[in-house]
C-alpha cells in the first residue's frame, strides 16, 4: 500500500508565512509522498514562492508539485519552478517521476493542464484563430501529460494537475465557469495510461470525489474543499481515502 497525501490552492504569501507548516508535523507517519496540485502562491511572485519552499521543505517524504494559474500571474513561473526544485521538490510540467516508496514504486506525471470544458459542453478547435489556439493549447498539454503517464514504469500511476479532468468534482461551482476549470482532455490522458488516481485543485467551491470515464478515482484537493491541511489516499487496497489529518489553521 502507498499512502499519497495531497493538497492544492494553498495560495501562500509572506504575510501568511507559517500557516501551513505546523499542520505538516508528523506527515511522514501518515503518508509516503506529498503531492501539491498548483496555486501554491497568491500572485505568482518569487517572494511568495520562497514562502512555499520554506513551508514544504525537509518534510522527510518526497514532495511533487505542479504549478497553477495563480503561479503564472507575474510571468515568473520559470523562476518559481527553479526555486522550488532547489528546495528539494520535484516540479512537473508535462513530465513524470518514479519514486521507490515503502509500499512499492509510484509514478507521478502531470502539469498544470488547462480549460476547455467537458463532453457536450466544451469548446472545439474550430473557428477563429484565438479559439483554435485556446483549445489546441489545452489538448497539447493534456497529450504531454498522457505520454508522461504512459512512459512511467511503476506499480501505481498518479496524474497530478491543477485543472480538473472531470466535471463531477466541480459540483458547487457555477456551471458557467466549468470550461475555465478543466478539460476532458485530461481525463483522456489519464485513462490512456490506466492511471490509478487523478489529483487536481483549482475548484475552490467544488466537491472532492469523482471518476474518469475509464474508472480512475478523481480527487479535488483544493484546500477550501478539503478544509484541512491535506488529505491522504491509499493505493493498493479497497477505498481511496485512508486518513483524516488535522484541519489547517
Amino acid at each position: 500500500m502507498i499512502r499519497v497525501a495531497a493538497v492544492g490552492d494553498v495560495h501562500l504569501a509572506p504575510d501568511i508565512r507559517g500557516r501551513i507548516r505546523p499542520h505538516l508535523a508528523g506527515i511522514g507517519e501518515q503518508a509516503d509522498v506529498l503531492l501539491l496540485a498548483g496555486d501554491l502562491t497568491q500572485h505568482g511572485t518569487v517572494p511568495e514562492a520562497e514562502v512555499v519552499a520554506g513551508e514544504f521543505a525537509d518534510l522527510g517524504i518526497p514532495v511533487v508539485a505542479v504549478l497553477g494559474n495563480h503561479d503564472y500571474q507575474c510571468d515568473s513561473e520559470r523562476q518559481i519552478t527553479d526555486l522550488l526544485r532547489q528546495s528539494g521538490m520535484t516540479v512537473l510540467d508535462g513530465t513524470g517521476v518514479e519514486l521507490d516508496l515503502p509500499g512499492g514504486r509510484l509514478g507521478v506525471a502531470g502539469g498544470k493542464g488547462f480549460g476547455g470544458g467537458f463532453p457536450h459542453r466544451c469548446a472545439s478547435e474550430f473557428g477563429e484563430p484565438q479559439m483554435k489556439a485556446f483549445v489546441r493549447h489545452s489538448r497539447l498539454l493534456a497529450e504531454g501529460i498522457g505520454k508522461a503517464l504512459r512512459d512511467l514504469s511503476a506499480d501505481f500511476r498518479v496524474a497530478l494537475t491543477h485543472y480538473s479532468p472531470v466535471a463531477e468534482t466541480l459540483a458547487g461551482e457555477p456551471p458557467e465557469i466549468y470550461p475555465f476549470l478543466g478539460s476532458y482532455f485530461l481525463a483522456e490522458a489519464a485513462d490512456s495510461a490506466n492511471a490509478d488516481l487523478c489529483i487536481h485543485g483549482h475548484a475552490h467551491a467544488g466537491s472532492e470525489c469523482g471518476t474518469t470515464p475509464g474508472g480512475a478515482p478523481v480527487r479535488n484537493v483544493a484546500q477550501p474543499v478539503l478544509k484541512r491541511a491535506y488529505a491522504v489516499y491509499c493505493l493498493g487496497e479497497p477505498g481511496s481515502q485512508c486518513a483524516e489529518p488535522q484541519p489547517a489553521g
